[in-house]
């Protein structure tokens, strides 16, 4: 579809202020391709994917989003490091500086999409882009409205993304020349100076983590999701680099969604109508579903290319580790459409604990379920960040403090109530090492982590006999399907059983470390699953 602006939303544009004589509205992928290629702003590989390069930043910047503080905000925002207040008067001063950027440009495209698979919660968004790919990202990543519904389609928030104006310290009140800036009163997004296309979506994922558990008692989920053949959904939280697209990518189960997900009283729902995934050494036989969806309509961030070919090169890290391919969900072929499921059965909390301590799998009670998803736990291992020489804690609230506008232990309650209303399995899964830390031991093989997941699904860890993890507390069972017993006990695996107790140790001290910022608004049943400080 290729649409002139002037057909359907022109009036409400201008009005907007958006008065650029050259608007594209609601381009086919083939089209925005065509422009980007034309435009000389990229390239397609040998498989007819969309290569673009997204400038000075390849990841998103945290300290430079902005919620502004408003009498809607100012009590209910939980301002930290991430939710960082701003002022009205720079939201209205950069909004309108935006505009007259984008009314001086020599194009702009325009896109009306939504957010949210299920008609209850659906939020009807209108994207304004300074370039044809990050319009093509939007195409990507929101879902897309039915043809007849453009004519009266009505936007309830609109994003102003123009990768190339900058904005005044001196004067526009931000850290440096790149912003992210959410008004909920304005119902906008405003986003200038970067071109990373993870600011658009992670931007209306913020507002929907505040909108939907505030005002319509959804819980949302920075997780994966997807579905068995008899309607069991299985959930997956994790930080970057825990495994939580690649375990949900199960060809024997329908993917719900890779990212972002609400779960209501009747089912779970992705908020997106695409997958966004690292392509940092992606390989075929690892992940295919992932792998077989970079082609045409596909929009690839930051890869080079083998010498003197058009094939991507996954393994180099000559611009950043955080490649990126952006593709319609429809893309996966075990996708749902609507990307809707029933309740969860099974919740997996991914991380990969560098330390070698925790095990690769156990259960967790509704108390501890809450205690380590408050903590967001993972590790970091060295030479993935500068600075980095041995493991690195990383705690991250809900498993995405970065997009979390409320309190926490909001967002945990809602998680415990929910789990104990459904009566759901939790389990901890570590997709890290065993026999050692980083740089002794090994990395748990990811076949192994497949068949414990798929052992908690079908229900053939219900009978096996637990143990209570001494430190951390969680049931670690003794047996399971396909996997030798002698890696599911991580102390088991250490020759050296001394330095196992010192590890698991430092990692208790670090966590309960962490979990002292929430001591003063958390309840005893949370607090009563901190590991425990055992001196050997």
């Amino acid at each position: 579809m290729s649409v002139s602006v002037m057909t359907t939303p022109g009036k409400h544009l201008r009005q907007f202020g958006l008065l650029n004589n050259n608007i594209y509205y609601q381009l086919s992928p083939d089209a925005l391709t065509e422009q980007t290629i034309n435009r000389g702003e990229g390239v397609l590989n040998n498989t007819g994917a969309l290569c673009i390069n997204t400038g000075a930043f390849t990841g998103r910047s945290p300290q430079d989003k902005f919620i502004v503080k408003d009498a809607i905000t100012e009590n209910t925002v939980y301002w930290n490091n991430f939710n960082i207040p701003i002022a009205g008067q720079y939201f209205f001063r950069l909004k309108d500086k935006m505009l007259n950027y984008l009314n001086n440009t020599d194009a702009v495209w325009v896109r009306d999409c939504y957010a949210c698979a299920t008609a209850d919660y659906r939020v009807n968004i209108r994207v304004i882009n300074e370039n044809p790919w990050s319009n093509l990202f939007c195409y990507n990543m929101f879902l897309r409205p039915a043809e007849e519904e453009l004519e009266n389609f009505n936007p309830e928030w609109t994003i102003i993304q123009a990768p190339g104006f900058k904005a005044d310290p001196a004067t526009d009140g931000t850290r440096q020349e790149n912003f992210a800036i959410i008004s909920l009163t304005h119902k906008t997004v405003l986003i200038g100076g970067t071109g990373y296309t993870g600011e658009m979506k992670k931007g209306i994922f913020t507002i929907l983590n505040y909108i939907l558990p505030h005002d319509r008692n959804v819980l949302s989920m920075h997780c994966s999701a997807n579905m068995g053949n008899n309607g069991d959904v299985a959930v997956f939280f994790g930080l970057s680099g825990t495994g939580k697209t690649t375990l949900s990518a199960d060809p024997y189960r329908k993917l719900i969604g890779d990212d972002e997900h609400g779960w209501d009283d009747n089912c779970v729902f992705n908020f997106e109508g695409g997958c966004y995934a690292k392509c940092i050494d992606l390989t075929e036989d690892k992940e295919p579903a992932i792998f077989r969806a970079i082609k045409d309509g596909a929009l690839v961030e930051n890869v080079t290319f083998i010498d003197d070919t058009d094939e991507i090169d996954f393994a180099s890290k000559t611009i950043t580790e955080n490649t990126r391919v952006s593709y319609p969900l429809h893309f996966i072929k075990n996708a749902i459409e609507p990307a809707v499921g029933g309740l969860p059965k099974n919740i997996f909390f991914l991380t990969c604990d560098a330390y070698g301590v925790l095990p690769p799998i156990s259960k967790l009670t509704p108390g501890q379920a809450m205690y380590q998803f408050i903590s967001g736990y993972t590790a970091k291992v060295a030479g993935t960040e500068t600075g980095v020489t041995e493991p690195k804690a990383t705690f991250s609230a809900c498993f995405g403090a970065p997009f979390l506008p409320l309190r926490p232990d909001y967002y945990a309650e809602m998680l415990g109530s929910k789990m104990k209303t459904h009566n759901v399995n939790v389990w901890m899964v570590n997709t890290g090492w065993i026999g050692g830390a980083y740089g002794v031991g090994t990395r748990i093989k990811l076949r192994y982590t497949r068949a414990m997941i798929a052992a908690a699904l079908n229900g053939r860890l219900n009978n096996v006999e637990y143990e209570k993890h001494p430190v951390f507390g969680m049931l670690v069972p003794k047996s399971c399907a396909d996997v030798p017993s002698a890696l599911l006990d991580p102390r088991a695996t250490w020759t050296n059983k001394e330095a196992y107790d010192r590890q698991a140790a430092e990692l208790a001290a670090l966590f309960i470390k962490n979990f002292e910022k929430y001591e003063h608004c958390i309840n005893k049943e949370i607090l009563s699953a901190a590991p425990l400080l055992i001196s050997k």
